[in-house]
């Protein structure tokens, strides 16, 4: 059921590309900027760049390219295919990328890959709860607010991290698809 999700996936503002060892310079490239992994799992680029070109049978990661150059990544996470369920998170860009709709469309082109190709009944999304950020561009999306998992994870060298968790389900889809497309002007 999800075989497609490792698509190439072009949009106007950035193309997602399915994540190979050809991309390994440019999110070391991308990644160089500290404010970048400030709530990320890990903070060492070198432990990311193994664990992100390392195969797994539950990950779908991509690079974010804009205008032919990586200024990022993200990844479908947590592959359920029985419940028709993923994740979309392990999303992280280069500075230089915030603020410029890199992000939203990311998100975008993601969802509705889920939705419209792969058949997905639900998308989750999980932060950082202290990660103001990110939980302000999710609600944006609009993807439902579910609550607070406490200490969900050991992150950075053991820090427990409460997650914040949203999601997406298909009866959300069309409206939260008219959000998307009215924000990035489609």
């Amino acid at each position: 059921m999800f075989e497609s999700l490792a698509a190439r996936l072009p949009g106007r503002i950035v193309t997602l590309e399915p994540l190979g060892p050809e991309h390994e310079a440019g999110l070391r490239a991308a990644a160089a900027d500290e404010r970048t992994w400030r709530w990320m799992w890990t903070r060492d680029v070198d432990v990311w760049v193994a664990d992100a070109l390392r195969p797994q049978h539950d990950r779908r990661p991509f690079a974010v390219t804009r205008d032919g150059e990586i200024v990022g990544s993200t990844s479908y996470l947590a592959l359920a295919p029985e419940h028709r369920r993923l994740e979309i998170g392990n999303t992280w860009l280069n500075p230089a990328a915030w603020g410029t709709g890199a992000n939203t469309e990311a998100k975008y082109l993601l969802l509705r890959h889920a939705f419209e190709e792969s058949g997905a009944l639900r998308v989750e999304f999980k932060t950082d709860a202290k990660n103001e950020r990110a939980r302000a561009a999710l609600a944006a999306i609009p993807a439902e607010f579910e609550g607070i998992h406490r200490q969900h994870m050991l992150v950075r060298g053991g820090e427990r991290r409460d997650s914040a968790w949203y999601a997406v389900i298909a009866e959300d889809w069309p409206s939260v698809r008219a959000a998307l497309e009215a924000r990035l002007g489609y």
